[in-house]
């Protein structure tokens, strides 16, 4: 096994495409994850606006302005 990483990390025609390729992968896991964690923030936020207006402390008016703040600042 160690030999294999020797040989491994020794070639840098194999190591550097290698490399470049696993740091697009990672870079791709991020920004889905990213997503991903931005999408159920913004569900949750729906969620909580639609409880305050069910039980009555806020306006469906004032519910939709803030929906729409988030909208106008490029939020989801």
């Amino acid at each position: 096994m160690e030999s294999l990483i020797e040989q491994f990390v020794g070639n840098k025609d194999v190591y550097i495409p290698t490399l470049i390729a696993s740091a697009i992968v990672l870079i791709v896991i991020v920004k889905s994850l990213t997503r991903m964690v931005t999408g159920i923030s913004a569900e949750r936020t729906r969620r909580e606006i639609a409880a305050y207006i069910a039980e009555g402390s806020m306006t469906p008016e004032q519910g939709e302005r803030l929906l729409n703040s988030n909208k106008s600042r490029g939020c989801n």
